[in-house]
């Protein structure tokens, strides 16, 4: 029977370089992968020569992938079945899964459950402020299989915390849930040092 897998990280943690490894594993198994992220994470997508948007899913160490953009109003386990009945498909592996709606996680359980397809998500916990992700929190309520993908902290701890940070490196505490960014806006900290600079919000931190 097939899983629906979550694998959750803070930033930095490597995750979409894994969810990279994990198709490439899954095909020189001879399985068929199709690749997705939300149209929201849209930071690495680029313009063909006729003008159509090429979305790509890149990590920080140099792996990358085209992808398929999906809309938050798209129905995942319809868009798997019109994409298999057209190419046969194995498994379903999504980056930045934190974006997604729990309608969306709620369809790719449904697939893993009633049509017996792997799912694999990977994607953040938490946003800035320590408060889950819609996606995430639907994640952690159905998965079948919860994950974390560890990294460090810079004083050694393991980082929990995606902090965000301003132009000069402040640390922010406010803002939309949602604001794209990598190294140069986020750095994932354990939860001592990302209170220790709110407490001390002059403190810059460099990137």
């Amino acid at each position: 029977m097939a899983k629906l897998y979550f694998k959750f990280g803070a930033m930095g943690s490597s995750k979409t370089a894994q969810a990279l490894m994990t198709k490439f594993n899954y095909e020189e198994k001879g399985k068929h992968v199709l690749l997705i992220k939300p149209a929201t994470d849209d930071r690495d997508d680029s313009r063909d020569a006729d003008g159509s948007v090429r979305t790509m899913v890149r990590s920080r160490i140099g792996l990358s992938a085209e992808a398929l953009a999906v809309d938050g109003d798209e129905d995942i386990r319809s868009l798997f079945q019109r994409r298999h009945a057209l190419s046969p498909l194995d498994v379903l592996i999504c980056d930045e899964c934190q974006f997604l709606t729990p309608a969306q996680v709620d369809q790719m359980k449904d697939l893993a459950d009633l049509d017996d397809v792997p799912v694999l998500c990977f994607g953040l916990r938490a946003d800035f402020q320590t408060k889950l992700f819609p996606g995430s929190k639907r994640l952690f309520e159905i998965a079948d299989s919860i994950t974390e993908i560890k990294s460090v902290c810079r004083c050694g701890r393991k980082a929990v915390v995606n902090a965000r940070f301003d132009d000069s490196g402040v640390i922010l505490v406010e803002g939309d849930q949602i604001c794209i960014g990598g190294n140069d806006r986020y750095e994932g900290m354990c939860y001592k040092c990302y209170r220790a600079l709110i407490r001390d919000r002059g403190r810059k931190i460099i990137h």
